[in-house]
């Protein structure tokens, strides 16, 4: 195993972090999928929920891994409720060196969010 934790069968070059900037809490259990653009439009090539610290760092397949456009999806109607202004939040971005880590974290309120590059 490398020493990021990883299996080997993985390239986790990128993760994201929620924060919601109301409670100042990490938003637990939330859905996002990690997209990727091709000849054929948009693919999953993972999916998971944020964990007790508001983070997910994904496994992605050594394949799946090169540059080009990719996407986070944020479900986040069930974590801020059914009356929340924005229920899903999609951040789309380019990876040009998929040797270097990306992190794109979402702030989060219910009538607002933001992103950025991360580190």
């Amino acid at each position: 195993m490398p020493s990021d934790g990883v299996t080997a069968a993985f390239h986790a070059r990128i993760s994201t972090h929620i924060l919601d900037t109301v409670t100042g809490d990490p938003a637990t259990d939330v859905y996002v999928r990690l997209e990727r653009r091709d000849s054929d439009g948009w693919s999953t090539i993972s999916e998971g929920r944020t964990d007790d610290d508001g983070r997910l760092r994904y496994e992605v397949p050594l394949h799946a891994w090169q540059a080009g456009g990719y996407r986070l999806f944020f479900y986040v109607e069930p974590y801020l409720g059914g009356d929340c202004f924005f229920p899903e939040i999609t951040v789309a971005f380019h990876v040009h060196d998929p040797n270097r880590h990306y992190h794109v974290p979402l702030l989060l309120s219910r009538y607002g969010y933001t992103t950025y590059r991360g580190s």
